[in-house]
This record gives C-alpha cells, sequence and structure tokens, in this order.
C-alpha cells in the first residue's frame, strides 16, 4: 500500500477515496486496455479490505437500466439488519450520491457523489444505514449492484430526493424521472420524526 492524502490511497489494484460520509468509500480499478478493449475488475478484495477492513460479503447481485433523467432513490433498508452496497456503472454514464441518515454518526446529514462510467469504472461501498441514489446521465445506463443481504420489501425504505434538507446538488439543465414511491417519500426530517432513520449505534462498524 502506498500513502496518499489524508482522504485516499492505492494499493496494487485500485485507488481508494475516503467519501464524506463516515464509512463510504469511492474505488477506481486499474482497467488493462489493448487492441482487443478492456478488462476490468470493479471489486478488488485487496483494495476493499484496505479501506473497510473486512472483505464483503454478497448475498445478492441487482442490475438496473435507466433512460437519461432517471432518478433512483434515496434508498436504504431498515437497519437491523440493514444492507451494505457496492456499485458500479456497467454501462452509460450516471451521478451516484451517498448520504448519511444515520441518527448519531458523527457525518449525519452529510452527502458526497461520485460521477460514473465506463471510463473509470469508480465503485462505491455504502456501508449499513446509509442512504443510496443516483441519476442516471444517458440513457440505457447501467447500474451492477452488490448487496450484503437479501432483497425484503418490508424492509425497503425511501427519502425523497428532492428535500431541499438534503441539499442534493442535482443538475439545474435536467428533468428528472422518478418512480411513483420516490415521488411520495417522506424528508428527511419526517423521516426522523417517524422513527425510520437507522441508528449509527444500530450500523456495523
Amino acid at each position: 500500500m502506498t500513502a496518499g492524502t489524508a482522504r485516499g490511497f492505492s494499493t496494487s489494484t485500485a485507488t481508494v477515496r475516503e467519501l464524506a460520509v463516515a464509512g463510504a468509500y469511492e474505488f477506481t480499478p486499474r482497467v488493462h486496455r489493448d487492441e482487443r478493449g478492456l478488462f476490468v475488475s470493479p471489486l478488488q478484495e485487496e483494495a476493499f479490505v484496505a479501506a473497510v477492513g473486512r472483505p464483503f460479503t454478497v448475498a445478492q447481485t441487482n442490475h438496473s437500466r435507466s433512460a437519461r433523467g432517471v432518478m433512483r432513490g434515496v434508498h436504504f433498508t431498515t437497519t437491523p439488519p440493514g444492507q451494505a452496497k457496492y456499485v458500479h456503472c456497467a454501462r452509460g454514464r450516471a451521478m451516484d450520491v451517498v448520504v448519511d441518515i444515520r441518527v448519531g454518526s458523527p457525518t449525519f446529514g452529510a452527502w458526497d457523489t461520485v460521477e460514473m462510467d465506463t471510463e473509470s469504472f469508480r465503485a462505491v461501498y455504502l456501508p449499513e444505514g446509509v442512504g443510496h441514489a443516483f441519476l442516471s446521465l444517458e440513457d440505457d445506463t447501467v447500474m451492477s449492484y452488490l448487496v450484503s443481504t437479501p432483497y425484503r420489501a418490508d424492509l425497503e425504505q425511501a427519502i425523497d430526493p428532492l428535500d431541499p434538507a438534503l441539499g442534493l446538488p442535482w443538475p439545474k439543465d435536467m428533468s428528472f424521472t422518478l418512480s411513483r414511491r420516490d415521488t411520495q417519500a417522506v424528508g428527511l426530517a419526517e423521516a426522523r420524526a417517524k422513527g425510520m432513520l437507522p441508528r449509527y449505534e444500530d450500523c456495523p462498524a
């Protein structure tokens, strides 16, 4: 491992950046290109363990395809059990957003963004209890997720991604397409008042 800035470092397989949300990381893997095309491994255990301190356990893989302007999130899973995610863009381009909604977290209310595409193949790790959203910036954008727990509809939660209290930096020059669920989602303050938000102490270290 080679020491980098206070917010990042490199391993032999990837460059790692610590995000503004405690416990969340951006990973930029090495991309191998030649006359045939390219080869890349978006998840590299060496870099992941160096950042997070433990391997990523995969219980399910998810795949979504979105038109330009589709916004998904802010989504999270009731914690416990919670759900950690490892996300990258397999086609197209997306603005990925990580939001700290864990009550009691040292970075509660903070967010960070990562631009994902098929040039850099950046990936994001979101620990349990952290909110996730993304905006598709091109038609046919494909997002690939590795998740640590199986899907359970009764545990899935959402916060309004356009809530002014979150202040997420969505582009001003785009119109957005949201699901009914996301359109009807409550804001951060209401979610907290209703006891929907994860508690930091209930989230794995």
